[in-house]
């Protein structure tokens, strides 16, 4: 797969920054062949990664049996993902966070067992948000075929490689045909809505300042105080996106996660942190869009 400049910059950057040692082991999303798979071997040496389920994944992080972890959070399609909830959560353990962002413009190829006839495809397996991307490909290419959602990528590779026949075919990345012995019957199905994911990779060492940085926190506060915390913050920083999660405690109870522009070592940040005790730090880290 032919990478375009400027994302084969981001993964020079961050190969610099982030892989501190060869063995070093990062955890991901698994089954193997799923997006974040694929972001991971563009990062990552591929020998280093390992795939875990969700749970296992984030417990792995706690323990410190991996030394990073890689997660897709929000996506321009869909908005936060359920992960990005997972992140939140890691707030009692001391030292992770957030040390790089990982931006990718998805897109996907038809896979199938080998010998498979595209006119015998009856099913098409593809995570919800793949389906909704391909749709005007299937409408005009395979209007009559079942489509069928699949927690990711890689657990519908897995699905069609397993499966005892062959009128089942996958929407997933390239790198899964590969990986699950599959034949690659069309490339570059993305004519819906374009998805652009955003992973962040999960460590315990934060990048010194780039120059071109962005800070991720998360605002817990109740509607009484969200005035005031907005206007502290805009006054420390500019800000770049928030995205409201669940407060879990109240209906006036709210948790925002906030990008800013700028690391956390800049004054006016750090003063923002240390007199507003209602913005916790996920992390700061080189700014990739």
């Amino acid at each position: 797969m032919k990478i375009p400049p400027r994302c084969a910059a981001v993964i020079t950057m961050l190969s610099m920054s982030i892989c501190t040692a060869a063995a070093a082991r990062t955890g991901y999303l698994g089954p193997a062949g799923s997006w974040t798979h694929q972001a991971c071997l563009e990062l990552f040496a591929e020998e280093e990664l390992v795939a875990l389920e969700r749970e296992t994944l984030f417990e792995a992080l706690r323990a410190g049996t991996i030394e990073r972890a890689c997660v897709p959070v929000t996506t321009s399609v869909v908005g936060a993902t359920p992960y990005l909830d997972d992140v939140l959560a890691l707030d009692a353990i001391a030292g992770v966070q957030v040390v790089a962002e990982y931006p990718k413009v998805l897109g996907y190829s038809l896979l199938a067992k080998p010998g498979t006839r595209r006119e015998d495809i009856r099913t098409i397996v593809a995570h919800p948000v793949a389906l909704e991307e391909v749709k005007p490909w299937l409408d005009r290419e395979m209007p009559h075929v079942e489509r069928r959602p699949a927690a990711s990528a890689g657990a519908a590779a897995k699905l069609v490689a397993q499966a005892s026949r062959s009128d089942m075919a996958a929407m997933g990345p390239p790198s899964a045909a590969r990986i699950h012995a599959l034949a690659s019957f069309a490339d570059g199905i993305e004519q819906g809505p374009h998805n652009t994911t955003r992973w962040w990779v999960l460590g315990r060492v934060m990048p010194a300042p780039s120059g071109r940085d962005k800070t991720s926190l998360l605002l817990s506060v109740d509607e009484a105080g969200f005035q005031r915390s907005l206007q502290a913050l805009t006054g420390a920083a500019r800000v770049l996106a928030i995205y409201e999660r669940p407060g879990r405690k109240s209906l006036d109870g709210h948790r925002y996660v906030i990008d800013i522009v700028g690391h956390a070592s800049k004054p006016a940040i750090a003063g923002l942190l240390a007199q507003h005790r209602e913005f916790r730090l996920l992390g700061s880290y080189p700014r990739r869009y």
